[in-house]
């Protein structure tokens, strides 16, 4: 049986996947914000949410590799 997934397992600042994770989510929630609070021709909205979808998108799976891969604690030495 496979262990749980733990959600602390998105937090690893030493990988470069959590990186490029945050910089995704990041740049996906400032198109958002773009497409919702700018005056944007009906292509430039339609490119711009697309491209905070496939940021979203791409963001998530990284998350989701983190949790999978997540890093397994040293054993403690007695």
């Amino acid at each position: 049986m496979e262990a749980p997934m733990r959600l602390s397992g998105l937090y690893q600042p030493r990988n470069p996947l959590f990186w490029m994770a945050m910089a995704l989510n990041a740049l996906s929630a400032m198109l958002a914000w773009i497409v919702q609070n700018r005056e944007l021709q009906a292509w430039a909205a339609l490119v711009l949410g697309g491209f905070a979808l496939a940021n979203a998108v791409v963001g998530s799976w990284l998350a989701w590799r983190l949790l999978r891969d997540a890093p397994t604690r040293p054993k403690s030495e007695d």
